[in-house]
């Protein structure tokens, strides 16, 4: 298997995505804007056990915060889907016959986002809807408080297609004594609700970025749904989190992001995997087109 290459491209997607060659990607996973309507903030901080600190965390000891910076960025939308239908036109066209796309959302635009997609991809080419479920963070007191993301998984064709069944990492049974040894040691497969943390806000994995996701979910989702040497594409790459998922396994990764702060996050991120970048210079401003 060659050496897994990471091309990182700085600008708009849709005019990237129109330069890529129809049937050129294997796997493509997006996680774009949620559309919540109101400046989102994603502080970074420091944090030590401190008796007179200015907060408390885990098991109850107080910590004393330390700001180290902040990211922040718009997250409206007047028509979400009007933004993403030509995208998804394009991703469409770049996927090969075997490729599968995932869309990361949140329950604010997913039925908005799933009506248009089954037009442009095929209500039968709509595969599942994975629901991952997290428990962190603030309580609401005024309704049920919203703790998971929706991600919708359409096939090209959805009579061949990438899943590598056997790739697909186990999970503890709730109540291992009520199977055989042998399947509680092995564990089970996951079902399309996935429980997992989000990135820990004092975790190494942590890059600062407001919409990091978690690394596991997009391992998940690599391993899965493409085939080492495959070529996988982000074209909201955010913090990078899809590259170093394909990479690290052995798959081609292509990122697409118009926001300076990405690049930057991306460019000491991926640093490990000696990436290419196209119209951005790392530590410069970017490069004319």
């Amino acid at each position: 298997m060659s050496v897994p290459t990471l091309d990182i491209w700085f600008g708009d997607n849709l005019d990237l995505l129109r330069g890529f060659e129809s049937s050129s990607f294997d796997l493509i996973y997006i996680d774009p804007p949620f559309n919540t309507r109101r400046r989102r903030i994603r502080r970074r901080m420091r944090t030590a056990r401190d008796d007179d600190g200015d907060r408390t965390g885990f098991h109850g000891f107080r910590y004393r915060t330390e700001m180290l910076g902040a990211q922040t960025f718009p997250d409206v939308f007047d028509d979400l889907p009007a933004f993403l239908e030509p995208r998804l036109h394009e991703a469409r066209r770049v996927l090969t016959p075997t490729g599968s796309i995932f869309i990361h959302l949140d329950y604010r635009e997913v039925h908005y986002v799933r009506v248009l997609a089954d037009t442009i991809f095929g209500r039968t080419s709509f595969m599942n809807e994975i629901i991952w479920a997290y428990d962190y963070g603030a309580r609401s007191r005024s309704r049920w408080s919203p703790k998971h993301d929706n991600i919708l998984w359409y096939a090209r064709d959805p009579k061949a297609y990438t899943y590598r069944y056997d790739d697909i990492d186990r999970v503890p049974y709730l109540a291992p004594r009520l199977v055989t040894p042998e399947k509680a040691a092995r564990g089970k497969t996951p079902t399309d609700t996935w429980w997992h943390t989000i990135v820990s806000p004092t975790g190494r994995e942590r890059t600062g970025y407001p919409t990091q996701k978690p690394l596991a979910i997009l391992d998940r989702i690599i391993r899965v749904h493409s085939a080492p040497g495959d070529r996988v594409l982000d074209f909201f790459a955010g913090s990078g989190t899809t590259g170093e998922a394909a990479v690290r396994i052995g798959r081609h990764a292509t990122l697409v992001d118009c926001h300076p702060p990405a690049l930057e996050v991306m460019s000491r991120r991926l640093a490990f995997a000696n990436p290419t970048f196209h119209d951005w210079a790392p530590d410069a401003a970017p490069a004319a087109r």
